[in-house]
């Protein structure tokens, strides 16, 4: 009995492991100097997932800002291209990594988040845009 117990337990896990390891294997973390060259690549949709208030204090050029707090959230990230790469940012990783996994579970094909956030990319000495 312990035996069955024993290898019906093994199975579980290397299941459940496996499982969330093939979910996981399309967001990337990313560094800074990774994000620059996927960032001229055609076709990258780049997304702060920051407030609107964050946003307006400085962002990477080219972003798009969606709120990950909003309401309205799930519906807009549905609006973007899911056959087209994805790159995340918020202020130090938290908010994109969950950002990350809504979009793998709503069909997205490539998703990379920035580790660290715009947080790590002002401390390599890269600059942001700031809102009129």
């Amino acid at each position: 009995m312990k035996h069955i117990l024993l290898n019906l337990s093994l199975f579980l896990l290397i299941l459940f492991t496996g499982c969330k390891n093939s979910e996981q294997t399309n967001v990337n973390l990313v560094t800074v100097e990774e994000m620059e060259t996927i960032l001229e690549m055609d076709g990258v949709q780049l997304i702060d997932v920051r407030t609107p208030e964050e946003f307006s204090e400085g962002f990477i050029e080219g972003a798009q800002n969606i709120d990950f707090y909003s309401d309205t959230f799930d519906q807009d990230i549905l609006k973007l291209d899911k056959t087209k790469p994805v790159v995340l940012y918020c202020k130090s990783g938290g908010r994109s990594a969950k950002c990350s996994e809504k979009l793998i579970e709503a069909g997205f094909i490539k998703v990379y988040d920035l580790d660290g956030g715009i947080t790590q990319w002002k401390h390599n000495g890269l600059g942001v845009d700031i809102l009129n």
